[in-house]
């Protein structure tokens, strides 16, 4: 009997680790993702602001709220890995390992944490009003996104970060 609680014991302990290990393994890989957009983001908004430099401000306040967005969803799938791993969709494509509906963000946002002040950040620029060159900055990225030459090699720099970051295996 004492052999078998030693061996139950040694297992569990083995479990947790292996669990531990594969925890920081999803969070490394979406940790990537995550830094993938931010930067293809960054680069949208440089390519796009330097063909039209009248729209600096309304591309540096879209980028800010793809941060925040960004930034909340890896601090959620940090927090949902260690305490709620069910709501994070690990054995699917990772743009989709979490789905953050309008009432999730505003309930996370109401945490006195970080992951709640990243949330209300987010939260507040999903309620506040688009910006007044809103309109001209979409039409130029569609503009921009129009013509693959000009977008190539900052879309194949994130579509070799995806693949490299797919490529990615945790156990």
């Amino acid at each position: 009997m004492k052999k078998w609680l030693a061996a139950a014991a040694i297992l569990s302990t083995s479990f947790s680790a292996m669990s531990a290990d594969s925890t920081q393994c999803f969070e490394n890989k979406y940790d990537a993702y995550i830094d993938a957009s931010i930067h293809w983001y960054e680069d949208l908004v440089q390519m796009t602001t330097s063909e039209y430099p009248e729209l600096n401000e309304v591309s540096n306040w879209f980028l800010e709220g793809r941060k925040h967005h960004f930034e909340l969803n890896r601090e959620a799938v940090r927090y949902y890995l260690k305490n709620e791993p069910q709501k994070v969709a690990t054995e699917q494509s990772i743009e989709t390992w979490l789905q953050l509906e309008q009432q999730d963000v505003k309930a996370l946002a109401q945490r006195d944490d970080e992951l709640g002040q990243i949330a209300a950040k987010s939260f507040a620029d999903r309620q506040a009003k688009p910006h007044p060159q809103n309109y001209e900055l979409r039409s130029a990225f569609a503009d921009l996104l129009s013509h693959p030459k000009k977008i190539e090699t900052a879309l194949n720099r994130y579509n070799e970060s995806i693949q490299e970051v797919e490529a990615t295996t945790c156990n």
